[in-house]
């Protein structure tokens, strides 16, 4: 895992963080939580309708061997959240998920099409890995050629409870739930209205969030029939980086050690700093004007404040850009509309027609990082240079490069505006089906889902680079062509066809090219002079000119049928526990993605196959790809003994399913299970499973594209002794073996390094199945002598071998020479300059060579109390131990130890507890994050002084949660109020979320209303 710090510190590419293509690159991608036992939640009044996450035999109770964490309708309504996936993430299980705060400014621009999604993540294994269900039942995905389910998608309102479960599920709900599920079961067969409306603020006057939903129903046909109707509005509002302490001008950044240049043990190598900027870099442009390579002016032509230079590019004070803002987003603006329908008949007494429809129209916006020159060539001759820096402009300077006299600009662009990420989805999902009785011990379900996305995605202000350096090379027309300026400032390209001057000189230092039109002629009279020397003195139209909007679109379509029966042999025999249960069925699945690229975003320069016309390089490819998996399952319940001395209960389960796909062929999975209470207040329970999890659409299909990317060279000095025992001598061989001078290679400190490299990202069709081998064992403890008192510990074991592994350029470079030896799969991905020893060429895909584990605790706690005159008392405590979480990335690697880094903390957990009386509930919550590791433990092992000791670890935090709710005597009208975090925990130095989150303190207010009869 990456440090606290690391989003501040933008790497060097055109975003500046470039980003792969979307058909890749996505893919290589709690408030008050009652975490109560399965058994103690109570079931559903419509004893027909028994929803039990972990098996499809139906239940008198929700009672099983395998643990399940509930968080039911009232845990959610008294969170004070909006956004499901915040109150979720403060389930340990869950921790990890990816909620706005990953969808929001870079973090979007480098994962496309994910801006406003949010994603669930069980055990830090990846979203890929966690099975989302509604009601049992598979949802269509939020993004293009995944299975990931957007939460924002499932409307808050209309949740009765949600399971977590872990591990072990795919034999009975089949593939993606390697480690685990989370099941949302909604409401049904509603009758009267139900109307609720939120408002919240942050204490710093922002993220302001809304909620508005209202909910319908009525029986019909003497109660055989129900229809409801749900409207739900939801709105956040975005915040920037620079609305939070952590993303200002000022705020401390962890970086190198200036005063540890020659790396002193005695002397950390990271420290915090204020004002840390993008080395001579400056919104208004540091420009160069002499062979003493550094800026002596801004843009406007005033004279440059030098800043204090840093390793890694970075620099302290002077005009330089700052870097504690420049991500863009912590939040996006989004906005979802949800409509929903479900409807309910019974055809006959023993037999009901279901039907559900929902859309959801959800629009989504973000600001990224700008885009920015490094040591752009500009001609001596240019019509915008002031006259102030003309007299500088050092003769010859230049001539060493084979350039003519001129000026580098080096720039951040804001004044051209931020990447924006907008998306535009609309999303349906259907059902229909029939349930019943077959007999007196037997049920059926048959059922018919239905889904699509179609989200617009488009990519904001991206830079056309032929246009652009077009635009730059702005000349006087008379002092062109008559050696008289007359001031009328054109293109150059339309007095002189045939080349554009300026260019980015570190980029063509390192094999780039001068780039030709492919978007516009020359001498077309379409070029629009653009002035970058100052800031926000370009004019509109060069602007509009020289960036674009990329309209992509993205359609996902998914078709399930699904038929079992379910029951027991209770009408044949019984076993000394009672009837034996069974469940036995079949299953069909298509799933079917298509990506369409902008056309411009597949446009190449000058009829290359291997770079794109955009600033950040990438040639998007258009993606199609669908599969489609038969599945029979059966599962069966044998209670052996109930009610005997020494055998309150004794039960043995079994779930087994058969899976056929078009993409990867047969596969089989499996679980056993039990459970053994030798007396009622003791309860012994475990598990053993094998799943699978298939390669999901863009991991088979997606096609061959160009990537361009940044990445910290692992060999340069600064980095050096930041991984594993092995890589320094790894470096050393490696760079040695290509005829290069390891005594002189220093990536980092060359201002001619490439910014971006470019690589091709491609799917693999031969990717396998993953393999996961899951078990459970437990303790419940209910004591007869504390009624309302439930106590559960739960250990868990995921390992997960043939993986599949898409490393990124980082990764790549960083497992090369990580590993033991150079003889590795990702050497063999790399390409390195004989010249130089940078990386100039990588291969990205999926491959089935990674190996995970993780283990640790879940503990719950739930107790209820009547006090009699002073009202009733519930607490519930969850708390999550983690044992171990280690990735080891293909074989012959090291494994990576995440456990205790940041955002995977030893322990975490949550206590929530309410007391009510009369008209009155109020409830608090606190939530714990355990103590997290700054930096990762092979950089901690590697470089021992690596920052001073108060810094190495980022304290443990309690966040305190209050509400407090008045009812009428009606029972109808409820009033609330609350705030989160009241005690205003914040981020740690150097950081903007960690590990309490970038909101604050947050105050929210509303009302309720809550009637059996319909007003109309």
């Amino acid at each position: 895992m990456s440090s606290a710090d690391t989003y501040f510190l933008r790497p060097r590419s055109g975003l500046k963080a470039a980003a792969a293509p979307l058909a890749l690159a996505v893919a290589l991608l709690a408030s008050p939580v009652q975490a109560q036992e399965a058994d103690a939640a109570s079931p559903s009044t419509d004893e027909n309708r028994i929803i039990v996450t972990y098996s499809r035999i139906a239940r008198p109770e929700a009672q099983g061997a395998a643990p399940v964490a509930t968080i039911d309708e009232e845990t959610l309504a008294n969170s004070g959240q909006t956004n499901v996936t915040d109150l979720l993430k403060q389930t340990p299980a869950l921790i990890g998920s990816i909620d706005n705060f990953q969808a929001a400014g870079t973090n979007a621009a480098l994962n496309p099409g994910t801006a406003g999604v949010n994603l669930l993540n069980l055990r830090n294994l990846g979203s890929a890995r966690t099975l989302v269900l509604v009601d049992g039942r598979r949802h269509v995905s939020g993004v293009a050629g995944q299975a990931g389910v957007d939460i924002n998608t499932i409307p808050l309102a209309l949740i009765e409870r949600v399971d977590v479960m872990t591990g072990g599920v795919s034999p009975i709900y089949g593939a993606d739930g390697v480690s685990g599920v989370v099941n949302f079961v909604m409401k049904r067969d509603f009758e009267g209205l139900d109307l609720r409306a939120q408002q919240g603020i942050s204490d710093f006057g922002d993220a302001e969030s809304t909620l508005f939903s209202v909910t319908a129903g009525r029986n019909f046909a003497q109660g055989r029939g129900n229809i409801a109707a749900a409207y739900e509005f939801r709105r956040e509002e975005s915040v920037a980086f620079s609305d939070r302490p952590g993303g200002r001008d000022d705020a401390f950044t962890f970086v190198q050690n200036p005063a540890d240049v020659g790396d002193d043990p005695t002397v950390p190598d990271f420290v915090p700093l204020q004002n840390v900027g993008w080395a001579d870099s400056a919104p208004g442009g540091a420009v160069i004007t002499n062979s003493l390579f550094y800026p002596l002016f801004r843009g406007d032509g005033e004279f440059y404040q030098l800043s204090t230079l840093l390793p890694g590019g970075l620099s302290v004070g002077g005009d330089d850009t700052p870097v504690a803002g420049y991500a863009g987003d912590l939040q996006p603006q989004s906005e979802h509309h949800t409509f929903n329908l479900s409807l309910s008949y019974d055809l006959t007494p023993a037999v009901r027609l279901f039907a559900e429809g929902k859309y959801v129209d959800t629009n989504s916006r973000t600001e990224a990082q700008p885009s920015f020159d490094l040591l752009a060539y500009i001609p001596a001759d240019n019509a915008y240079i002031p006259d102030t820096i003309r007299p500088f402009i050092e003769p010859g300077y230049l001539a060493g490069l084979g350039l003519p006299d001129g000026v580098l600009v080096s720039r951040d662009n804001f004044d051209l505006g931020r990447r924006e990420e907008r998306l535009d989805r609309s999303l349906w999902r259907g059902v229909i089906g029939l349930d019943g009785d077959l007999t007196d011990h037997a049920r059926f379900e048959v059922s018919y889902v239905y889904g699509r996305n179609e989200t617009t995605y488009v990519s904001g202000n991206r830079r056309i680079m032929d246009r652009y350096y077009a635009a730059l090379d702005a000349v006087d027309e008379g002092q062109f062509l008559t050696g008289t300026p007359n001031g009328n400032i054109v293109c150059r390209s339309d007095l002189s066809p045939g080349f554009i001057e300026p260019f980015s000189l570190s980029d063509v230092l390192n094999g780039g090219m001068f780039p030709s039109p492919e978007t516009f002629a020359f001498g077309d009279g379409t070029c629009q002079p653009l002035n970058i020397f100052g800031e926000g003195v370009a004019d509109q139209a060069a602007i509009d000119w020289v960036v674009a909007d990329l309209d992509n679109r993205y359609a996902i379509d998914q078709h399930v049928v699904t038929a079992y029966v379910s029951g027991d042999f209770g009408e044949y025999f019984e076993l000394p526990g009672g009837p034996v249960g069974f469940a036995l069925g079949g299953e069909y699945r298509k799933e079917r993605s298509r990506f369409t690229a902008d056309p411009l975003g597949t446009q190449t320069v000058f009829g290359s196959d291997t770079i794109g016309v955009l600033d950040d390089g990438v040639l998007l490819a258009d993606l199609a790809g669908s599969f489609d998996v038969k599945e029979a399952f059966a599962e069966l319940r044998l209670p052996l003994l109930a009610d005997r001395p020494g055998a309150e209960l004794l039960e043995v389960n079994a779930a087994l399913r058969l899976s056929d796909y078009s993409t990867t062929g047969s596969s089989t999975s499996w679980s056993v299970s039990g459970q053994y209470a030798p007396v009622a207040d003791v309860r012994l329970r475990g598990s053993y499973a094998k799943s699978v999890r298939a390669p999901n659409i863009t991991e088979l299909f997606a096609p061959t594209a160009t990537t361009l990317a940044s990445f910290d060279d692992p060999c340069s000095p600064i980095n050096v002794d930041a991984g594993t025992q092995y890589r320094a001598a790894n470096c050393a061989a490696l760079i040695t073996g290509l005829g290069v001078d390891y005594a002189t290679f220093d990536y980092d400190s060359s201002p001619f390094a490439a910014n971006l490299v470019p690589g091709l990202a491609v799917g693999n069709d031969t990717l396998d199945q993953e393999e996961a081998e899951t078990w459970t064992a437990g303790l419940v403890l209910a004591p007869r002598m504390v009624p309302g008192l439930t106590l559960s510990v739960d250990w868990y074991d995921i390992t997960i071998t043939d993986a599949i592994n898409t490393a990124t350029l980082q990764e790549t470079a960083d497992f090369c020479v990580d590993a033991p030896t150079l003889d590795n799969a990702f050497c063999q991905n790399i390409t390195r300059s004989g010249t130089t020893g940078y990386v100039s060429d990588y291969i990205l895909s999926p491959e089935n060579v990674a190996f995970f584990e993780t283990a640790g605790a879940d503990i719950t706690l739930a107790y209820a109390r009547d006090l009699g005159s002073m009202g009733t008392l519930d607490l519930n405590v969850t708390a999550g131990y983690l044992d171990k979480l280690n990735f080891l990335p293909a074989n012959g690697g090291v494994v990576d130890d995440d456990r205790g880094e940041v955002g995977a903390p030893k322990w975490s957990g949550y206590a929530d507890l309410t007391w009510s009386l009369d008209n009155w509930t109020v409830n608090y919550g606190v939530q714990y994050v355990g103590d997290q590791l700054r930096y990762g433990h092979a950089a901690i092992e590697a470089d021992p002084d690596i920052v001073a000791p108060e810094y190495l670890v980022i304290d443990s935090r309690f966040m305190h949660d209050i509400r407090v709710q008045y009812t009428t005597t009606s029972d109808e009208w409820s009033y609330f109020a609350g705030i989160n975090n009241f005690t205003n925990e914040q981020p740690t130095l150097g950081d903007v979320n960690s590990p309490t989150g970038w909101r604050g303190r947050y105050f929210y207010a509303g009302l309720r209303l809550r009637t059996d009869a319909l007003p109309f």
